[in-house]
């Protein structure tokens, strides 16, 4: 007979997540996992299954909270999570993209521009715009010309 946890899983998931936003999942190792959480390794294992388990758990716990609208620390750590998910795991992991597909259908038709928006704030790039150009305007050099069809 296994023993009853002796740990809150919801406070287990939150300090996962912060890991998983502050250095994004390919770079989290377990024994980040380990460190953040104060688990055994079996503990997590047990609980989560793998380190992907752990990961889906914090997408359950967080993406609910996504809405237009949402501006707390909970809605930040929400985008960051899916962010996390959107970058390294959707291209590769059927479940989830859905996960990511439901969260961006759950922020409606201005999804792209949130997540954008949180991509900038966290690149520390939403500072002042460069050349004094409005702060939503983002230069977009030429495509290059391909060799074969230059003239010289």
């Amino acid at each position: 007979m296994a023993r009853p946890r002796s740990f809150d899983e919801g406070v287990v998931v939150d300090a996962a997540t912060r890991c998983f936003t502050e250095l994004g999942y390919a770079a989290t190792s377990v024994d980040d996992l380990v460190s953040a959480t104060g688990l055994h390794r079996g503990s997590l294992y047990g609980a989560f299954g793998s380190k992907r388990g752990l990961f889906l758990a914090a997408l359950a716990r967080h993406t609910p909270l996504l809405s237009w609208g949402t501006e707390d620390d909970d809605g930040d750590r929400a985008l960051d999570l899916l962010l996390v998910a959107a970058l390294e795991l959707a291209p590769h992991d059927d479940a989830v993209r859905d996960i990511v597909r439901d969260a961006c259908a759950r922020l409606g038709p201005r999804a792209a521009g949130v997540l954008g928006q949180r991509l900038l704030d966290r690149a520390r790039l939403d500072g002042d715009p460069p050349d004094g150009l409005p702060a939503t305007t983002t230069p977009v050099p030429p495509a290059p010309t391909p060799a074969a069809t230059r003239r010289t």
